[in-house]
C-alpha cells in the first residue's frame, strides 16, 4: 500500500494518469424559486431584536479608544527610549 503511494510520487508528471472525470458540471446557484410565506416571515425585521443591533456604534467607539491608547503607549515608549539614549551620552 505504501509502495503504491510512493511509486506514484516517483513517476514523472507526464506518466501520471489524469484525474477521472467528475460529475457533470452543475451551476452553484439553482434556478430562482419564489420564497414561500414562511421564508418571507423569517426574513422580515423583528422589532424584538432591534435592541441587539445597536452594538456597531459601541464597537467603533471602543476601536477608537483602543487606537488612541495604542498610539499613547507607542509615544511613551519612544520617549523613554529617546530619554535613556540622551542621558547615556
Amino acid at each position: 500500500m505504501a509502495s503504491d503511494l510512493f511509486s506514484s510520487l516517483r513517476r514523472p508528471r507526464s506518466q501520471v494518469a489524469p484525474p477521472p472525470p467528475s460529475l457533470p458540471h452543475f451551476p452553484r446557484r439553482g434556478y430562482h424559486v419564489e420564497l414561500g410565506a414562511r421564508e418571507k416571515a423569517l426574513l422580515e425585521e423583528d422589532p424584538a431584536l432591534k435592541k441587539f443591533k445597536s452594538y456597531k456604534s459601541s464597537v467603533k467607539q471602543v476601536s477608537k479608544i483602543g487606537n488612541a491608547l495604542t498610539m499613547l503607549v507607542i509615544a511613551a515608549c519612544t520617549y523613554e527610549i529617546f530619554a535613556v539614549a540622551t542621558t547615556k551620552n
